[in-house]
């Protein structure tokens, strides 16, 4: 396991996710107005930042990978990892949370048509953490050892 280069992975994805956050944000924003909001250039940001958010995110879930792998004793000799997955975990339920709600705006000012609602499973509070469950390797261990 490459401490070092998960730290700079980690960092980046962090990065990536506070520009998403920005972006979100700005929408809650230019939600909340009185008027009716232009959101196209926000969409087009987001849709800029899909790839870029896909690439780093699959680094992550090589490094996660490799993490579970690791025995107790070399994750705990890295604790400012451990620091930062639970910095970024928490900016992604931040996001999550504020996405939500700019949803639901969206459907009480009639910018969204329903059936473009994610599905009801994405509105659970659980759902991202079953996910995260489902998806880890069977002997997977937790994250802070």
């Amino acid at each position: 396991m490459n401490a070092a280069a998960m730290l700079i992975d980690l960092r980046a994805h962090q990065n990536l996710c506070r520009e998403l956050l920005t972006v979100v944000e700005r929408e809650r924003r230019l939600l909340r107005a009185p008027e009716v909001p232009s959101l196209a250039q926000l969409y087009e940001t987001k849709r800029a930042l899909l790839p870029r958010l896909n690439q780093s995110l699959e680094k992550v879930r090589e490094h996660r990978f490799k993490w579970v792998q690791a025995d107790a004793t070399e994750r705990s000799g890295q604790p400012e990892v451990t620091a930062l997955i639970r910095q970024v975990q928490d900016l992604i339920m931040r996001v999550i949370v504020m996405d939500r709600e700019n949803e639901q705006s969206l459907l009480r000012r009639g910018l969204m048509a329903p059936g473009q609602l994610p599905s009801a499973n994405q509105q659970r509070p659980n759902f991202v953490a079953q996910l995260y469950r489902q998806s880890a390797p069977a002997a997977s261990t937790p994250v802070d050892g």
